[in-house]
């Protein structure tokens, strides 16, 4: 299976799956794939997700970068252990950050943390736009979007603006997200963007003390939603108090014990994704 797996992100890495590269500076595809990791609701554990993905898809030695598109709740500073801001060049270009191996950049590296940001929607697309082209981006084999939650602005200017290769939704079991997570598929169905698969968060709570597994919101609800709609189930990921802590420490689970079972999960969702992009 690891002989599979390297080859796997090793063909991917050699081309780009998207109908154009995202082009910087002079002409240099600068990002192969982009990739759109949202939500129908919030709450469901998106951005650790994305954060988990992105540091994941970097173990298996793809170069990655993460975009933290929720421009109104940017979290990805507290996730990844970010407290620097981003420097901004004499070209007005935002030079991104590198934590865990990832370059990431966020509008929580541009201003104060406790600061809200009260921007309409025009204004939120435009920033959305200026962190994806106007980064001074390293080469990527992916760019992972963590988009804000919901069916508003920024899913509508990445179908018209930014060269996507796919998203893939997060939802939780019970029915009211599920409801959500519904909707955000209808809607990139019909902006015309590929929906690569469903990952089912918080999927089970793991005690403590004997590692028993209980679906406490209820089971298989992912994985249903998936195959209503013909759509892969990448995988599902446990509620486990282990993500909470390290995203709190700021580091993300599939590195802060790259040997664990959260690691493995992540590792095997990354893979899954992987594939995706290959057919």
């Amino acid at each position: 299976m690891l002989v599979k797996e390297t080859l796997i992100c090793n063909k991917l890495k050699s081309r780009s799956i998207s109908a154009r590269a995202v082009q910087v500076g002079q002409g240099t595809p600068a990002i192969k794939n982009i990739i759109s990791v949202a939500s129908g609701k919030g709450g469901v554990g998106k951005s650790t997700v994305s954060a988990n993905l992105a540091v994941a898809l970097y173990r298996e030695g793809a170069e990655v970068g993460l975009l933290d598109a929720d421009i109104h709740g940017p979290n990805q500073a507290v996730i990844l252990g970010i407290r620097e801001k981003s420097r901004v060049n004499n070209e007005k270009k935002i030079v991104p950050l590198r934590q865990h191996g990832i370059q990431s950049v966020s509008m929580s590296y541009l201003i104060d943390t406790k600061t809200p940001i009260i921007w309409r929607g025009p204004i939120v697309s435009q920033a959305l736009y200026q962190l994806v082209y106007e980064t001074l981006w390293e080469d990527l084999d992916f760019l992972i979007l963590d988009l804000p939650p919901g069916t508003g602005d920024v899913p509508i200017t990445l179908s018209k603006k930014v060269s996507v290769s796919g998203t893939v939704i997060v939802t939780t079991p019970q029915k009211v997200a599920l409801v959500d997570a519904g909707k955000a598929l209808a809607m990139f169905r019909k902006l015309g963007i590929p929906v690569l698969g469903i990952i089912e968060n918080m999927a089970t709570y793991k005690c403590l003390y004997c590692n028993h597994e209980e679906p406490i919101f209820g089971k298989g609800g992912g994985k249903r939603m998936a195959d209503a709609n013909g759509i892969p189930f990448l995988g599902k990921i446990p509620l486990d108090i282990a993500i909470r802590k390290n995203s709190d420490r700021g580091i993300p689970a599939a590195i802060s014990d790259p040997n664990g079972s959260v690691a493995k999960i992540y590792r095997s969702i990354a893979i899954a994704l992987v594939e995706q992009l290959l057919l």
